[in-house]
Formats: C-alpha cells, structure tokens, sequence
C-alpha cells in the first residue's frame, strides 16, 4: 500500500516523524512535504495547496491513501475534500479513525499536529489502517454523498 502525507509547516514534525512509523510497518509512503530546506529553516507553505495535492494523487491513483496535518487538521481535510473523489475525514482520536474507514469509506485520514501528539497520531494510523470498508448498507450512503458531489460539480 502507497500512502501520500502532506502538511503545511505547524505539521512538519508530526508529519516526519509518522513517515519513520509507517515506513517501519512496511508501508510505502510519499511524502508531498512541506519541509526544512538545507539550512534548517521552514518552508512554509498554505495548507489548501498541499491538500489538494495529496487530494489529486490519492485519486489519481497515485497513492492509495492519503494522510493530512495542520494545525488542526480541518483547514487541510476541507482543501482535500474540494477534491472531486476525495473522502478526508480529520479525526483526533483513533476510534473516529476506524470508523470513517469502515464506514465513509475515507481515502484521506487528517488530523492536527496542535491538537494529538505523537502516540495518538500513531494510534489514529493503526486503526485507520487496519480497518477496512464495511460496504453493506454503508455503500448507500457513500454513493449518497458522492451523488451530492455530482449534483454540485456541474
């Protein structure tokens, strides 16, 4: 599995430090930045522009997942979500995580660098990850939302 992380530069620690995690479970992971430049020093950046960025891979099929970090992570998961075909949904505690997995069918896991620390970021990771997409009646609901986005996409 493919997953792209992207922030804007309140995340850049958060963020580093679960592309380690992750690469250590044997995920692929692409980081979309933002960074340090050589000398140490933030590149800053806008959180919409690195939304939609993760936003267009995951699904452009780039990546298979996508996970975001802000601030908070609600400025970054409603970038991703202007994305037509995105589902981010920003979680700040790992049952939410499992949830909008098994049941939204999210492609795009968001969450904010001010509001969980590290160990919580990992947890939310876990159970994100490790769940999967119920189907079922959950399907009808998906398909509702992306009906809504159709409607309002024309």
């Amino acid at each position: 599995m493919k997953i792209g992380f992207g922030c804007d530069h309140a995340a850049i620690d958060l963020k580093n430090e679960l592309l380690v995690y992750m690469r250590e479970k044997g995920y692929e992971c692409v980081d979309y930045g933002t960074n340090y430049d050589e000398n140490g020093e933030i590149i800053k950046c806008d959180y919409p522009q690195k939304g939609e960025q993760v936003g267009r891979a995951v699904v452009s099929g780039e990546v298979d997942y996508g996970v975001l970090m802000c601030g908070t992570g609600i400025g970054i998961s409603i970038a991703a979500n202007k994305v037509p075909g995105v589902i981010a949904a920003v979680c700040s505690e790992p049952y939410s995580a499992r949830l909008t997995k098994q049941h939204n069918n999210a492609n795009i896991i968001a969450f904010g660098a001010r509001v969980v620390g590290t160990e919580v970021a990992k947890m939310i990771l876990d159970e994100f990850f490790g769940a999967e997409f119920e189907g079922g009646r959950h399907q009808k609901r998906v398909d509702m939302i992306f009906d809504i986005e159709r409607r309002n996409n024309k």
